[in-house]
């Protein structure tokens, strides 16, 4: 069978499965351990159940066609404006694979992005002195991997969108009860270049304390399918634990100033690390045509139109293979979190 008509004999039978009436929030259930009920002014509804049972959601036409082309024509003009690549010394990439630590544990540029809007390019896109490529300085937009991490905090789209009714009204039916918003994204997924993004969990970046409380919104900008690299998800990963913690190096604030800033630690249990072993790579034989591996791993493939909305909790084990088409799949993330009033902190 092909993997598209695979992945939909497997969307059909979640979508089939009976969720009982009474269930618990997977945030709620969190926040209000058993036998104490969740707000009366809260109940659950089909999306919820959907969502707590098998760790995601896909909400069609969240958006209009015109609030997606409002976010592509402001990141184009940030874009020109903003970034200079090769005038500041080295241009920054994005890495998920073995170099992340490298990439992003050790740079001020990356860690310093929190609450402005930096820019990461394909690493297929930088040459051995860290410039762009002939190939991409007529278009320099279409070196880029991602910018981030406060598209949410300037005024335009970004913001409009970041505290539209909309996104309010989802995350509160889904049981969120005091949300705040530590991180966004714009992820471009280029034609041809965009590269892959290994399986992890949104938690591992986004730790909240005492519990998790992380939950991503993806919101695709151009059509998402299996040609240009659309998102795989393992549903019901979300009920697994937390596996690594992207946390402060010891070592580098004890004084050795070589050593990168950020470090990943695992912080499950040595039996769960061994279940999950492609955490950080991607399963064996997850390539096409076939993919098995991913679907052995027990991953499936959600394709999107633009405007639709993939919504999951930190815990979720997701992924992204290589974009080899001829199409970006550009997507526009948010990631949030719950904030005091909710008894949580990040």
């Amino acid at each position: 069978a092909s993997v598209r008509s695979r992945a939909a004999e497997t969307l059909t039978a979640l979508e089939a499965t009976s969720i009982p009436d009474d269930h618990w929030s997977w945030i709620r259930k969190s926040m209000f351990p058993l036998p104490t009920p969740p707000s009366p002014l809260w109940s659950p509804t089909d999306r919820t159940r959907y969502f707590d049972a098998n760790g995601f959601l896909h909400v069609r036409a969240f958006v209009s066609p015109q609030v997606v082309e409002e976010m592509k024509n402001e990141m184009r003009r940030l874009a020109e404006e903003l970034w200079n690549p090769g005038e500041e010394g080295k241009t920054r990439v994005f890495r998920t694979d073995e170099g992340q630590v490298e990439a992003q544990g050790s740079d001020d540029y990356f860690l310093d992005s929190a609450d402005r809007v930096h820019f990461f390019a394909e690493k297929d896109a930088i040459d051995e002195d860290g410039k762009l490529r002939e190939e991409f300085r007529g278009d320099k937009i279409a070196a880029l991997n991602k910018a981030g991490h406060g598209m949410h905090v300037r005024p335009g789209a970004f913001h409009d969108y970041a505290i539209s009714r909309e996104v309010g009204s989802l995350v509160r039916e889904l049981g969120w009860v005091d949300p705040v918003i530590p991180q966004s994204m714009y992820i471009f997924k280029q034609a041809r270049v965009g590269g892959e993004v290994t399986s992890h969990q949104d938690s591992t970046f986004l730790f909240t304390e005492p519990h998790q409380t992380c939950l991503g919104l993806w919101l695709a900008l151009d059509d998402s399918n299996l040609e240009n690299g659309c998102l795989w998800v393992r549903p019901g990963s979300h009920r697994e634990p937390v596996r690594r913690k992207f946390a402060r190096n010891p070592e580098h604030f004890g004084g050795d100033r070589s050593a990168p800033k950020m470090v990943f630690e695992n912080i499950a249990s040595s039996e769960n690390l061994r279940k999950v072993p492609w955490d950080g790579t991607l399963p064996d034989g997850s390539d096409p045509p076939c993919c098995d591996g991913l679907f052995q791993a027990g991953f499936v493939p959600v394709e999107c139109k633009a405007g639709d909305l993939l919504a999951f909790p930190g815990e979720l084990d997701h992924l992204s293979l290589p974009n080899r088409s001829g199409k970006p799949r550009h997507t526009f993330q948010l990631h949030l979190v719950e904030g005091p009033e909710a008894g949580v902190k990040w």
